[in-house]
């Protein structure tokens, strides 16, 4: 197979409402959409770079920049076998995941199209129905979390994880169980504290979470390592795992019981699959973080998801919690028991409906 063109596109989608985490409030999203041209077959693959360097150093801009001038020439006329290869043929660029993730999984599409597979299929899925749990950001007071709450739950999601920060975390928290007695509830703190803080959220143990993801600085594992001692909670770690080594690394000095996979943060399928693999090979269980993601993305991670150490339930939602409008066909939905049924469709499934991402294209380069 040769990658003979690709064309990078910018769209801008508004949130349905105002996402907050404890790094800001996201209101809109501009978009990084990336087609591959694989011997004539059109892959599409999203970059989850966002609008600002807070949960990654990685933004739009950067990542326009990097598959333009360094990645794309490293794979112009090159011939390989699989979208598999992709990852070690990047290797030369350092970090950039959000970007070689948006490449690479775009080729994986275009690859599962000229092999008439879905693109589950072609990564070793297993699974045709996915469970899928929803992200609540912060909100202005404990009334109004538990509306969300129980509006998410009536939806059927199996999974509710609130974002927290100093100042919002174990009131909330224990208000919902409270209220919830019996879900599966989990609380994602983006980096927000320190390891002083530990007693602190020792508090947060008597709430009995599924995990509290990422509590301390992005680049700290050992840090986490020395929380998780004090804690009866699992840790999940989230920015901290770029690839199979600092998962590795995680895991073995105890620094987390679960790790979130995200394409963009890993850098697309072939890191995303060593990383599930090791944790099978540890039983230590993974699930697929969110990124506000167009349709492109989301299928993305539906099909990653089916990946059978994916047992915990993904932030892989409906395209109406987020947009009033997606850009596939058809839209992602949920069913009434909180899961989504994969597609079997060649590809990611989905139809990028090109009618609307054209007229939301804000700007557009080709490359060939």
């Amino acid at each position: 197979m040769r990658l003979r063109k690709i064309t990078l596109r910018e769209i801008h989608l508004d949130l349905i409402a105002p996402f907050e985490t404890s790094f800001g409030a996201t209101h809109h999203r501009r978009i990084f959409l990336i087609q591959a041209d694989v011997d004539g077959a059109c892959g599409w693959g999203e970059c989850t770079a966002g609008e600002d360097p807070f949960y990654s150093y990685e933004t739009v801009e950067t990542a326009w920049h990097i598959i333009r001038d360094f990645l794309w020439p490293v794979l112009k006329g090159q011939d390989f076998d699989s979208a598999s290869e992709l990852w070690e043929l990047l290797a030369r660029v350092r970090g950039h995941n959000m970007a070689k993730g948006g490449l690479e999984t775009a080729v994986w599409d275009a690859e599962a199209r000229l092999k008439n597979l879905p693109l589950w299929k072609l990564l070793g899925g297993t699974r045709e129905e996915i469970p899928c749990g929803v992200s609540i950001g912060i909100q202005p007071d404990i009334e109004t979390l538990v509306a969300k709450v129980e509006k998410e739950l009536a939806a059927g999601y199996q999974r509710i994880k609130v974002k927290i920060k100093p100042g919002w975390d174990v009131e909330p928290v224990k208000a919902l169980r409270e209220r919830f007695p019996r879900i599966r509830l989990m609380a994602d703190a983006n980096s927000a504290y320190r390891l002083a803080d530990a007693p602190h959220l020792k508090q947060l143990d008597a709430v009995y979470l599924i995990m509290i993801e990422q509590p301390l600085g992005d680049d700290d594992i050992y840090s986490h390592a020395q929380l998780q001692k004090q804690l009866d909670t699992p840790i999940c770690l989230d920015e901290s795992i770029h690839d199979e080594l600092h998962a590795r690394a995680a895991i073995e000095i105890g620094a987390c019981k679960i790790i979130n996979i995200k394409l963009g943060r890993v850098g697309g399928h072939t890191s995303a699959r060593r990383i599930h693999d090791l944790c099978q090979s540890k039983s230590v269980p993974v699930w697929c973080g969110g990124m506000l993601e167009s349709g492109i993305g989301r299928a993305q991670n539906i099909a990653m998801s089916t990946l059978a150490n994916f047992t915990l339930p993904s932030d892989v939602s409906a395209s109406r919690r987020y947009w009033h409008e997606d850009i596939i066909e058809p839209e992602v939905e949920v069913t009434r028991q909180g899961t989504i049924r994969v597609p079997t469709a060649p590809g990611i499934g989905y139809a990028p409906r090109l009618d609307r991402i054209e007229s939301l294209t804000r700007r557009r380069e080709v490359l060939d």
